[in-house]
Order: structure tokens, then sequence, then C-alpha cells
């Protein structure tokens, strides 16, 4: 069948009928939370059953590290482009499923430190991540203001934090706890980003495209936020 057709009819969900703006943002923020469910059920599978001399194997390394920090980048590019594509919503579906792993997968040394020498970390990220999420999320929908201007601030701000990191690795420093903030921080603009362009600028078809770019952006708020909880219990 011809999706294409079909999405060309479709108007962004800021013209569309109530009806149809409603089902969209209910079909977004469902298949976030399936995304973010499917992420949990799979980063628990993974940090029980991959050994610990695997996981040490791969992310020990600062080489093996950069080449997967650049592998996930052309993982997201891939999944962003086939959420966002009007081909079919197959295709739509394997980019948002090929981005939930990817995640678990990044996440996969992080969570098994956690879950083995500081388990009460994890519900505790959990609940401040929800709590920040929903409360930026109300601020855009109460506001209904449009924070399409975030855009040229978040990528230059994306781009600082790879180099960065990058440099880090590179040199073998540690990012510490004042870059997790700053990413936190980053990461709550990218919410609010986020969520007014499902507000604003999403087309009522593309409720997959969405949910992808608001997991993205909730799972980067869970890792920082886990980091900091982390190291703030080091210190």
């Amino acid at each position: 069948m011809d999706y294409s057709l079909d999405y060309s009819n479709q108007r962004i969900a800021a013209e569309a009928s109530a009806d149809a703006r409603a089902t969209f943002i209910r079909r977004t923020y469902g298949h976030l939370a399936g995304a973010l469910l499917a992420f949990a059920i799979l980063e628990t599978l993974l940090v029980q059953l991959v050994p610990e001399d695997v996981i040490r194997s791969l992310f020990s390394n600062r080489a093996a590290m950069l080449f997967e920090m650049f592998a996930f980048m052309g993982v997201a590019w891939v999944a962003n482009r086939w959420a966002m594509s009007g081909a079919s919503p197959a295709t739509q579906y394997a980019g948002l499923g090929l981005y939930v792993v990817a995640e678990a997968i990044i996440f996969l040394p992080l969570m098994y430190i956690a879950s083995t020498y500081a388990p009460d970390v994890l519900p505790k990220a959990g609940i401040l991540t929800l709590a920040l999420f929903a409360g930026l999320t109300f601020t855009v929908f109460f506001t209904r203001q449009d924070f399409s201007f975030l855009r040229s601030i978040l990528m230059i701000g994306g781009c600082v934090s790879v180099a960065f990191l990058v440099m880090c690795m590179v040199m073998g420093w540690s990012s510490g706890i004042g870059f997790a903030f700053a990413m936190v921080a980053l990461a709550s603009g990218f919410i609010l980003y986020d969520t007014s362009n499902v507000l604003h600028n999403y087309r009522t078809d593309q409720h997959v495209a969405a949910s992808l770019a608001l997991f993205a952006s909730v799972a980067l708020l869970f890792f920082y936020i886990v980091r900091i909880l982390l190291l703030s219990r080091r210190n």
C-alpha cells in the first residue's frame, strides 16, 4: 500500500481538528510509554543475562567506547530517519525499535553498576525523571508556548557535549558531576522543544516520530540523573 498518499492529506496537529489532535497526542504518549516499558524490560534482561566480563570487555577500552558512541549516533540517525519516514508504519516502528535497542546497549554498563552497587539509585532516578518530565510537559501544555526557538541552542549544546565527551575519552578525563548537571539541563531543554513540537509542528500521522524524540530526551535525562546520584554517593 502506498502510505504516502494517506500521509499527504495529514495536517500538523496545531491545525487539525480537536479530535484528530487529541488522538495524535494520545498515540504519541502511548507509544512513548510502550517504548519506555520495552526499554526497561530489555535493560533488565541485559543486566541479568550478559556476563560481567563481557560488559567490562565492551566498555573498559576507551577506543571501544569511542567506536560505540559514534555507532550509536549512526543508529540514532537511521532510527530517526525511519521513524520520520512516510513510507510505511512498519519502517517507522522499526526506527523506534532500533533506537530503543541501541539505548539499552549504551545504558548497560551504567545500569549494571547501579543495580549491583547502589540498587536504590534506580528507583530514585526513575521517580525524579518522571517528575521532571511531567513538570516540563505540564509547562508546555499549560502555556502553549512554542519552544522551537531552542533548536539552535540545543544543537550547539549537543555538539559541545559530544566534543567534550570525545575529549574525555581520548585524554582519560572524568566528565564529573558538573557536566552531568549540564546534561540534565540540556535534556530538559530537549523535552521542552520536543513537547512543543508535539503541539505545534508534528503532523497528526507522526506519532511514532514524536514518541521517538521524546523517548530519546527522557532517556538522556534519566541517564544523567542516575550518574548524578551515583557520583553523589561516591563523594
